[in-house]
């Protein structure tokens, strides 16, 4: 099974389609009058469908279990044809497009089992994705062209003694977003240093992601340094980075890593930890970087309509 546990649960839903196809006419007159002897064929092929959507990741090996929050299966009828639909929700990590196809052949097969002693012709001629929702493509990497610098705040990999490898991770992450990375600079843990840093940065930088110092230790000054420079803080942003780490380490607790705006400049301070810092970039991009279609002018409902 592919890894997911970098993933963010969000709401994801889908409608998958089946249409079954009957050869004699009067067929579909006996279903509609409940004349079948099996039973109602689509009370039972519902109930079949249903259970279908709540166990398929018994029966697809790749498919994860996931909390099915909401399931309906539909019928719409035409002459020899029977529309099969079926819609399932969750908020996870991964999406639903199978459990809703899974559905919807059960559907369909149960329909086929029902029918086959009285119509021999009957076939399902497709299974298929009519529509998805949730999930990476719903959060797409910001269009227009942004730029960002990451400033690493250390001691020992300002002194030569360590190597950084947090600020070349968190550049990685932000270039995966299409952000162009205009500097990745390392400097001491000095409050001065920092501001200065962060407020010439900020002048030719879209976003300034500046990683360290955000600890508890007598050298952690990253906070204290940023905050006096930021017009309006993002408290969202740090309570998310924070809850999405301490469901891995509750340690996470302990950061003080803030968030803000400094006239049109995001500025981020995160964990200095190589793995802390990949776990606050999974937790706030792309998603993030709504911010700049908000301070550009657009408004959300824009967004939600241009997806």
């Amino acid at each position: 099974m592919i890894n997911i546990t970098e993933k963010q649960s969000t709401f994801r839903s889908a409608v998958a389609v089946a249409t079954v196809h009957l050869s004699l006419h009067e067929t579909l007159d006996v279903v509609l009058g409940k004349k079948v002897p099996k039973g109602d064929v689509f009370e039972m092929s519902k109930t079949a469908g249903l259970f279908a959507v709540k166990r398929t990741s018994d029966m697809i090996p790749d498919c994860h279990p996931l909390p099915v929050e909401y399931a309906a299966v539909r019928f719409k009828t035409a002459p020899l044809t029977i529309f099969v639909e079926v819609e399932v929700h969750t908020i996870y990590k991964t999406g639903v497009e199978v459990e809703a196809m899974h559905g919807a052949s059960v559907v369909a097969l149960t329909i086929y089992d029902m029918l086959k002693p009285l119509d021999k012709g009957i076939e399902i001629t497709s299974i298929r994705l009519k529509d998805k929702k949730g999930g990476k493509s719903d959060y797409a990497a910001y269009e227009n062209n942004l730029k960002a610098a990451v400033l690493v705040c250390s001691d020992s990999i300002s002194a030569g003694i360590n190597s950084d490898t947090a600020g070349r991770a968190i550049a990685a992450k932000l270039e995966r977003c299409n952000v162009a990375i205009t500097a990745l600079v390392v400097i001491p843990d000095d409050k001065e240093v920092i501001r200065d840093k962060v407020e010439e940065l900020s002048l030719e930088n879209d976003i300034v992601v500046v990683s360290g110092g955000t600890g508890l230790s007598p050298r952690d000054h990253t906070p204290e340094a940023i905050l006096p420079l930021l017009d309006r803080e993002i408290p969202g942003l740090m309570e998310r980075a924070r809850s999405y780490g301490q469901e891995r380490t509750p340690y996470s607790m302990l950061s003080r890593g803030i968030a803000g705006m400094k006239g049109k400049t995001l500025i981020l301070a995160l964990p200095g930890s190589e793995q802390a810092a990949v776990e606050s970039m999974n937790a706030l991009f792309p998603y993030a970087l709504h911010i700049f279609s908000v301070r550009d002018g657009q408004r959300h409902s824009q967004l939600q309509e241009s997806r």
